[in-house]
């Protein structure tokens, strides 16, 4: 296979990969969050996996599952959270295997309280589905706390902007690009 051309998955479960920049998943549109990334020029790789083998099992959230869809250790794979602090808004980005811990977040970002974000707010502010929301590329630009947890690995998972559709890249690119800080709001 020539460097950069998309994987041809054996088997339909298998996740689909391609590499940027300039590379969308085979037969994706490109979405705000990848347009972020080849006007950046910083590396990354597309997955996508089919969000419908990623459901849920027993005990188990959406975020787990996408990771065992994508082969991918639960600690390397990110959500994104939309959450009010002291009534402005802001993106956390935590491993999927843990929780966000509310009180670090607004510690980290000096406030006095955080909760989630409503899903139609939390919609309408980056442009994005639940499910699919990212940190790249949000209609609005928000401030952004990745879990501390993130600055030790060499490449994350984090939504690219769809359901289904994950970007592998540097934290630090991502820090970088979205301003964010890092800050332990990761709680098992």
């Amino acid at each position: 296979m020539a460097p950069n051309q998309p994987n041809q998955p054996d088997q339909p479960d298998q996740p689909t990969q391609a590499t940027g920049p300039g590379r969308a998943a085979p037969g994706r549109k490109a979405t705000p969050a990848l347009t972020v990334l080849d006007q950046s020029g910083v590396p990354y790789q597309v997955e996508a996996f089919k969000p419908e083998r990623a459901s849920a099992g027993v005990g188990e959230g959406y975020g787990q599952a996408a990771a065992r869809a994508l082969g991918a250790d639960p600690d390397t794979v990110f959500k994104t959270l939309m959450v009010k602090i002291d009534g402005r808004l802001w993106c956390a980005v935590v491993p999927v295997s843990r929780n966000l811990d509310f009180k670090a977040a607004a510690r980290a970002a000096a406030g006095k309280s955080a909760a989630l974000a409503a899903v139609t707010e939390a919609e309408r502010a980056t442009g994005y589905v639940v499910g699919g929301i990212s940190p790249l590329g949000q209609r609005t630009r928000h401030p952004t706390l990745i879990d501390s947890s993130a600055e030790s690995l060499p490449q994350m998972l984090v939504s690219a902007g769809g359901r289904g559709l994950d970007v592998r890249l540097d934290p630090r690119d991502l820090a970088r690009l979205t301003g964010a800080t890092f800050a332990p709001i990761g709680r098992f």
